[in-house]
């Protein structure tokens, strides 16, 4: 209880944090030029966040939502979305190695977080175990948008704990203003030896616009302190092309896009002496997406935005040379989203979701029988400014269908609802209150589970009736924006009602400890805080602090006991210095003791990262831009184990290693 509470003083002595985004004050689906690349942090809350609906800034909307953009995004960018996204408050990951890390967010993870790209889910399997990957990759995306806390209004049940949106632009929305643009990078890393490449362009005119772009990732295995982590090697493939038509009227485009990766499970490393073989995975995804905006459709219809994608997906795990379990979803998804004129001073919109999935699991560790799912929602959000006073509304109905092979069909009806105030009570200061109550279905793996999975090491127990679990939550948060310290505060609080969560029981089957999905209500209660302080502009550069913390504590109501693999407290600085063509930073993480464990949950000790970063713009010309950059992650080479995840016991986070680069604008 003492370090949580010293966390929470600490996170709330730091004031609040402008949100951590360097890019250009331009819309994301414009390819990044260098202009964009360079932008200061005073321009980033002008970015708009295509997660919400009515073209909104990160700064005018009262919900939660942090967006990585530009040289900050570059700066962060790494092998997982997980791991991209973590420096957030509020954010973590969960991960097994340098392949596998998916994020968290304000303690939720799984199924309760909705991976998106560019609006519409991944609808991979990574939701189902800790050592799927994600099949979007992060160091293509243009931007990445978080918003925390229940988002299940706009994308439904899935994401009751919050999105992570990422933007890539593979159906181009506009033609880059001079006709032709785009960026290619090449990095080395010493921690794997590892290199990766990439490239991205954009051409058109004012009736069509083209894109696209390649990704090659191929790590060794990682070092850690002493050693290697043995079978953490990873080698990742991607790449898209799109096309749209443009116009007065709007924009509508098609793209096919191709994501491959195989990597080891480091959880299951093999043992030579016993015949045991090392796991690893092989990973592929062909997505087709449609999409298109419609300038004033109708009457009363400002404008009309609809979104399909079509996705099919497998990975198998390996055993050696011997394929074992395969899984397979073929899944479509639909989005239909009208913005309103202005009606007595509210603005708003109002939209359609449909989702088909078709989920198969096949072979010797079968853990979850062949499922379809269907769902269908209905939504609506509206918005007015009362003076210095900002009010969001919103409801959302579902209706929900999960048939297993030869069980009984599940039907589920979520309902969401939620309120929002900003009240900017002086210039440069604002609070907000967020209320909301949002419901969930339960994921075929949590009703239907049954068997081992040796990639996971697990022998999983799922719960055919289980019922659709409730959050109630709160948020309070204050910012403030001067010309020395931007920042922001919040502290929340949610209640579930038959919240579902995976329980270790002790017992062993097949060699594998046995975790059951169970059901007990359980609260949710956390404190975040950033603050960046601009310390001096002067001939020397310019110099900013920027600190963070974030400390959440989850339990099962009634003396139940903690709940399982919930992230460490955390309490972070980063000195950045600019000048010129130079820039650089310094900071360190501690992560505090994870000792609030549940039933047969080891201890997760504390420790610090030290990390760096320094880039040199060696050529600035007016139709492109070169820079070359050096990162150092984990530099006193410290161990380190994430409280969040399966595999901490048996997986270190990487050692010391240092990634050197070149990355260019044109």
């Amino acid at each position: 209880m003492r370090k949580t509470m010293l966390t929470l003083a600490l996170a709330a002595s730091l004031g609040a944090a402008a949100l951590p985004l360097q890019a250009a004050d331009a819309a994301s689906d414009v390819a990044p030029d260098k202009d964009n690349h360079k932008a200061k942090a005073k321009d980033l809350d002008a970015i708009t966040v295509n997660a919400v609906p009515l073209g909104q800034q990160a700064d005018q909307i009262v919900a939660p939502v942090a967006v990585l953009a530009g040289s900050a995004l570059d700066e962060v960018k790494a092998g997982t979305l997980g791991e991209t996204v973590s420096a957030i408050p509020g954010v973590q990951t969960t991960g097994l190695g340098k392949a596998v890390g998916r994020p968290v967010i304000r303690g939720m993870d799984g199924p309760r977080v909705a991976v998106l790209e560019n609006g519409l889910g991944s609808q991979d399997v990574s939701n189902i175990s800790q050592d799927h990957a994600t099949s979007v990759e992060p160091f293509l995306a243009d931007q990445i948008e978080v918003l925390k806390g229940p988002s299940t209004l706009l994308y439904g049940s899935g994401a009751i704990g919050g999105v992570v949106n990422v933007v890539d632009g593979r159906i181009p929305m506009a033609a880059p203003q001079n006709g032709f643009s785009g960026r290619a990078e090449g990095r080395y890393d010493s921690g794997t030896e590892g290199k990766t490449g990439l490239f991205r362009a954009d051409a058109g005119n004012r009736q069509f616009a083209l894109h696209v772009d390649g990704m090659r990732r191929d790590d060794g295995s990682y070092d850690i302190p002493g050693g290697t982590q043995a079978n953490s090697q990873v080698k990742t493939t991607s790449g898209a092309a799109g096309a749209s038509l443009l116009g007065d009227w709007g924009y509508f485009g098609l793209s096919v896009s191709r994501y491959l990766d195989k990597y080891g499970s480091p959880a299951e490393p093999g043992n030579a002496e016993e015949g045991e073989p090392p796991v690893h995975i092989k990973l592929e995804q062909t997505r087709y997406d449609m999409k298109g905006g419609f300038n004033k459709p109708l009457p009363g219809i400002a404008k009309a935005e609809v979104s399909f994608g079509h996705n099919d997906y497998q990975h198998v795990e390996y055993e050696g040379e011997e394929a074992g379990t395969t899984f397979k979803t073929k899944a479509n998804e639909g989005r239909v989203l009208f913005t309103h004129e202005p009606l007595a001073g509210w603005e708003g919109a109002f939209g359609l979701q449909y989702i088909h999935r078709d989920f198969s699991a096949v072979g010797e560790e079968t853990f979850v029988p062949p499922t379809s799912t269907k769902a269908w929602g209905l939504f609506l959000t509206e918005q007015r400014q009362f003076g210095p006073v900002k009010l969001e509304l919103g409801a959302r109905t579902d209706r929900h269908t999960v048939t297993p092979d030869d069980q009984p069909r599940r039907k589920f009806s979520p309902s969401s609802f939620s309120a929002g105030a900003s009240w900017r009570f002086a210039q440069q200061w604002h609070l907000s209150l967020n209320l909301d109550r949002a419901q969930r279905a339960p994921a075929e793996e949590e009703l239907f589970s049954h068997g081992p999975h040796a990639a996971s090491n697990t022998f999983e127990i799922g719960d055919a009736n289980l019922k659709k679990e409730t959050a109630n939550q709160a948020e309070l948060a204050l910012h403030y924006h001067g010309d020395f310290v931007e920042g922001k505060v919040a502290v929340y609080a949610n209640r579930y009602h038959d919240f579902i969560y995976l329980a270790d029981t002790g017992a062993v089957e097949d060699g594998m400890p046995v975790r059951t999905w169970s059901q007990r209500d359980a609260k949710f209660r956390g404190a975040e805080a950033e603050a960046t302080f601009h310390l001096a502009r002067n001939a020397s550069g310019a110099w900013d602090f920027r600190a963070y913390g974030d400390t959440v504590r989850a339990e099962l109501e009634h003396g139940g006991g903690n709940l399982p693999r919930i992230p460490a407290g955390r309490l972070g600085g980063q000195l950045s210095w600019s000048r010129d063509d130079l820039r650089a930073s310094v900071g360190a993480v501690r992560y505090f003791a994870q000792n609030r464990t549940a039933a047969f949950e080891t201890r997760t000790a504390g420790y610090t990262l030290v990390n760096a970063h320094a880039a040199w713009t060696f050529h600035n010309g007016e139709r492109s831009q070169w820079e070359a950059f050096l990162d150092g992650s984990n530099l006193t080479n410290r161990k380190g184990r994430l409280a969040t995840s399966l595999f901490k016991d048996e997986v270190l986070l990487p050692g010391r290693s240092v990634s050197a680069g070149v990355r260019a604008f044109f």
